[in-house]
């Protein structure tokens, strides 16, 4: 039986299609606040969790820069609170814990740096999930997108049938991931993974490609008539900095558990 939080997200979301009511329990933010500890010790005293999959998190990149004290009680105390259970864990992370100055795929191996308020404490999160679990799984992902949620593929299908042309950063450098393909490969990684394991695994679909070329796709698929018009970071400016390059290496998760991952065009194909 597993626990999964966040269970409203994109990737809780696509979990529920391939998890049943019987194989887990499935709870959003106003069912489980994971930030009060009481309230995880309660659910996991009233369960017999062999796992959870933790999906909760605060992903408001640019908000975080304001809202620090919410976005570190969300992504690092909630975490600590269910690692602090016992019960093993998959703990989902993000590229943003670099800085983007590689500029060859990162692998776990790699010095983490992040750059905005998101990206600090999402690994603040690993560090005291790593700390505290006795069974955890850290995977860190890049640029999630699915029919769920607020993502960058929904904003460019709606951009993209409102106006004739729109504007898209062209130098930051990453790779999509379908939140379904994330999904599906947690749910294979889990059997294999033995009491008292620890590790950190990147996952995202294969490939490389910016936000503008993401966009091109995007329109493409979508049979949508809109330019797509590249333009700068510095044309741009947000309130957090992103890394200009965080293209992870998955060469560990498809080695260590034998899975195949889709190109991350073959992810938009459905949305």
């Amino acid at each position: 039986m597993f626990l999964v939080t966040g269970a409203n997200g994109q990737l809780g979301s696509e979990l529920k299609k391939i998890l049943t009511k019987d194989q887990a329990l499935f709870v959003n933010r106003s069912q489980l606040d994971i930030t009060d500890r009481n309230a995880v010790n309660n659910i996991i005293c009233k369960n017999r969790f062999d796992f959870i999959i933790n999906c909760a998190a605060y992903t408001a990149v640019d908000r975080a820069e304001e809202e620090k004290k919410t976005a570190h009680n969300v992504n690092v105390v909630g975490a600590q609170n269910l690692a602090e259970t016992g019960v093993p864990i998959v703990h989902i992370s993000t590229d943003y814990v670099f800085d983007g100055t590689n500029f060859r795929p990162y692998t776990e191996n790699d010095n983490p740096n992040p750059l905005s308020v998101y990206g600090k404490t999402k690994l603040e999160s690993e560090k005291v999930v790593w700390k505290t679990s006795e069974t955890a799984i850290i995977i860190r992902a890049s640029w999630i997108h699915s029919k769920y949620g607020n993502n960058f593929v929904k904003t460019i299908l709606q951009l993209a049938s409102e106006r004739k042309e729109i504007r898209v950063v062209s130098d930051q450098i990453g790779t999509p991931t379908a939140a379904s393909d994330l999904a599906w490969a947690i749910v294979q990684i889990i059997p294999q993974i033995a009491h008292g394991a620890k590790d950190i695994y990147h996952f995202s679909n294969e490939g490389a490609c910016s936000w503008y070329d993401f966009a091109i796709s995007i329109v493409k698929n979508a049979n949508l008539k809109c330019k797509v018009i590249p333009i700068n970071s510095a044309d741009y400016p947000r309130k957090a900095v992103r890394p200009f390059y965080s293209v992870l290496n998955k060469g560990k998760i498809k080695r260590d558990f034998r899975i195949g991952i889709r190109h991350w065009e073959k992810g938009i194909e459905n949305e």
